[in-house]
């Protein structure tokens, strides 16, 4: 994807390009310059920064990598933090601007980046994610190429807002639903095989609503006819089983059949051997292979016709809605996080089968609600379920909304969560 928000150790990162948060002067830092110093080759990277001079707040300049997985380092000076009445926004911004174009100027395909100014520059985590993630999507809207936010820990990515208070909330909403939808299967499977008791009541929690007794509980699921298991409901000829009261004429025929079986079993015969516990049930499947053929041709020209009125793959479904609504195509995948030859992929095949990240970031750039995304995602045989932080968190961004996929990301990174994107 162009650009993915990934934790590592910078120095570890493979691109063309890495970008350090340089020191100023001729001299190593602290934080990401030391470690890429160190990485890199100390009094190789350093004669080459001499070379350079002291540089202001806001320039650029690269180097060879050396001993990095890189062609290049692209140092970046950025300002300490005042407050933001300074213009410290805007040159932290020039940074990320002006290594960009370095970087494309160099002919690099990838670029990683820290998180410039937010170690010991001092800039508020948010403020520096908020201008990287902007400065960012801005070059990658009229440029192609993989740019990697490279997060050391968790503890550097801390960013704030309404929507990350928001989301918490919506997911432990979810959790509730999640327990709520686990119990409810646990205890419709167990009635399915008999083993519930009517003496006792569920048990949920104290954030959860608890139902007034199994009885009420189990009439949501069951029929009511069904709702009670007691043989009082049941048809008196359905509760015995016994022979007895079987009519003499059909348990001859069960003997006569099942003495025949046994004869037809010693010779090996494989047909009779699979409808053993048929046949001993009293059901006549005698003249079942004329049945079953003439059933089987209906069975295929129903299917036949249930494909000739099938509905468009996810594929032609997500092009009409495109030309619906008037987009381009590079409109389209600048917006979904996804890069131009993935693109021209999905395009290409009518069968084309996406991830849920992938469909997901397609209904993200159509700015479609949540019953037109289920809609979209349905084609792909995919669904949203209330059991899953990620699916949470999406409902979330598409019910309040939420349209720009790089902040959609950063929520979904924060949650750590895969990011939207192909």
């Amino acid at each position: 994807m162009p650009l993915e928000i990934i934790r590592n150790d910078i120095t570890k990162v493979s691109a063309d390009a890495i970008v350090n948060t340089a020191n100023p002067m001729v001299a190593v830092g602290y934080g990401v310059d030391s470690a890429i110093y160190e990485a890199a080759g100390k009094d190789e990277l350093l004669a080459e920064r001499a070379k350079i001079g002291v540089m202001r707040p806001g320039e650029i300049a690269e180097t060879p990598a050396f001993n990095l997985d890189a062609k290049y380092i692209i140092h970046a000076v950025g300002p300490a933090w005042q407050g933001g009445r300074n213009g410290e926004i805007d040159t932290v911004a020039e940074c990320y601007k002006k290594s960009l174009e370095r970087a494309k100027e160099l002919d690099c395909e990838s670029i990683a980046f820290p998180l410039l100014a937010a170690g010991t520059y001092g800039f508020p985590k948010d403020v520096a994610l908020q201008t990287a993630v902007s400065e960012i999507s801005r070059f990658l809207f009229n440029n192609d190429m993989t740019v990697y936010l490279v997060v050391y820990d968790k503890e550097a990515f801390e960013v704030s807002g309404k929507a990350f208070s928001d989301i918490r909330e919506f997911i432990s909403e979810g959790e509730i639903k999640k327990r709520e939808m686990r119990f409810e299967s646990y205890l419709k499977n167990r009635v399915s095989s008999g083993r519930v008791s009517f003496e006792s009541e569920p048990m949920f929690s104290s954030s959860q609503k608890k139902k007034e007794s199994m009885e009420d509980f189990l009439s949501e699921y069951l029929p009511d006819e069904e709702a009670d298991l007691g043989e009082e409901n049941v048809p008196d000829e359905a509760i015995d089983l016994g022979e007895e009261n079987v009519p003499d004429e059909e348990l001859g025929l069960r003997t006569e059949k099942l003495r025949g079986l046994e004869a037809d079993f010693s010779v090996g015969n494989m047909r009779d051997t699979l409808n053993f516990d048929i046949l001993a049930g009293g059901s006549d499947y005698f003249g079942m292979e004329e049945k079953a053929s003439v059933a089987n041709t209906a069975d295929i020209a129903d299917i036949d016709d249930i494909i000739r009125r099938r509905e468009e793959t996810f594929q032609e479904f997500l092009f009409r809605l495109i030309d619906r609504k008037g987009l381009e195509d590079k409109v389209v995948y600048k917006k979904a996080n996804i890069d131009r030859k993935h693109f021209s992929k999905i395009r290409s095949n009518v069968d084309y089968n996406p991830s849920k990240r992938t469909a997901l970031a397609l209904a993200i750039a159509l700015e479609l609600n949540l019953d037109e995304t289920k809609d979209l995602l349905l084609r792909a045989g995919i669904a949203l379920s209330k059991s899953n932080t990620f699916d949470l968190i999406m409902e979330y961004c598409i019910n309040h909304n939420i349209k720009d996929i790089y902040e959609i990301n950063c929520i979904l990174f924060k949650y750590n969560q895969p990011t939207l994107g192909a």
